[in-house]
């Protein structure tokens, strides 16, 4: 029988730091669940060498008794305490801004490509798109950066496995975290794991100048923004602040997403941003027994979004997930392949953007 990420997640619930005795899941110490087949990757979070060696163990033991053949284990230590990591993050977060360092990455002269990558609703896989995108952008030979605009729901440190946070120089400019050649800022690298963000609009959008404005990006070619689902406030910021940027609408195959997510598009439209395309997510599954395509969501959804946009549908995605080991020199748990059925749709995806950028 095989083993599915729910199983995997109810079986290890009961898991508890030893220390604080409150269960592994509820401290987000448990991460990166993969599932596929019976084999079963993950990430564990870990205080102390003790700690480590017996969560590792009770987790074998749980997964076996499930009937995992194959059991990967990334134990990750937890250097820092929170009260000293918030402190800590808070200062590298104000230090450039205090010190009046600015750079003119905003600026239409400064030949930066910036695309921001949106949907209607979440669930959509906006996220895997972006940094996706991004990677395959580099593989293109292009200077890449990324930063997580998706504030309420920041995700792509996790998904692209970047465990560090980013560094300040001596002169207080904060230098953004490189992870496949990518240049990466999140508001992830700033709060506690798994705290709340409930700053109001205003608040959001100092916090993406800043991010701006206040991090030495170096030389880009490409700055790819991954806004939050829908039409809220930071995606309003974003088109006031770089009136210059260009939009991807990210959508799965079933009409009513491809409805809602024409709400984004339409914002995009009304601000003047070119829409450069359509990215159909989930649009189907491949069969592992007949290798047939199973339209599991439908069909349609990208294309009549495209027409409705006036623009065209840039790539289809199948529904799958990155075949990587946590012991991979670069592992991540969402950043595909190159020579992946997705790595070289993303591949396609990127050459089509830099046509339509000028190069």
């Amino acid at each position: 029988m095989l083993i599915s990420r729910e199983q995997v997640q109810e079986i290890l619930q009961p898991l508890k730091d030893p220390e604080t005795g409150k269960t592994l899941m509820e401290l987000q110490r448990i991460r990166d669940i993969v599932v596929k087949e019976k084999t079963v990757r993950l990430s564990v979070t870990y205080t102390t060498e003790e700690t480590r060696a017996l969560l590792n163990a009770q987790i074998r033991e749980l997964l076996q008794a499930l009937g995992a053949e194959d059991i990967h284990i990334r134990m990750r230590p937890m250097e820092i305490e929170s009260s000293e990591e918030e402190a800590l993050d808070q200062e590298k977060l104000t230090k450039g801004h205090a010190a009046g360092l600015k750079n003119d990455l905003l600026s239409p002269e400064s030949g930066v490509q910036f695309i921001a990558i949106a949907s209607g609703k979440g669930g959509v896989g906006k996220s895997t798109v972006t940094v996706n995108l991004a990677a395959a952008l580099v593989r293109q030979g292009r200077k890449v950066g990324l930063i997580d605009a998706d504030i309420y729901g920041f995700s792509v440190p996790d998904m692209m496995g970047i465990e560090e946070g980013p560094a300040v120089t001596d002169e207080g400019l904060i230098i953004p975290v490189e992870r496949f050649g990518i240049k990466v800022m999140s508001m992830g690298f700033f709060i506690r794991e798994n705290s709340p963000v409930v700053w109001r609009g205003p608040m959001l959008g100092k916090m993406l100048r800043q991010f701006f404005e206040d991090v030495g990006w170096g030389e880009l070619d490409y700055m790819l923004l991954d806004l939050p689902p829908g039409t809220g406030d930071v995606a309003l910021d974003v088109h006031q602040m770089i009136p210059q940027s260009k939009e991807i609408i990210v959508t799965t195959p079933h009409a009513t997403a491809a409805f809602v997510a024409a709400r984004a598009g339409a914002m995009a439209l009304q601000t003047n941003h070119e829409v450069l395309g359509v990215v159909e997510n989930m649009a189907y599954h491949n069969c592992s027994h007949c290798g047939e395509k199973d339209y599991i969501f439908g069909r349609g959804g990208g294309g009549m979004l495209a027409e409705n946009l006036h623009t065209e549908l840039l790539g289809q995605l199948p529904l799958s997930a990155p075949d990587n080991l946590p012991t991979d020199p670069e592992f991540s748990p969402s950043v595909y392949k190159p020579e992946t059925e997705s790595g070289i749709i993303y591949n396609e995806m990127a050459a089509q953007i830099i046509t339509k950028c000028g190069g």
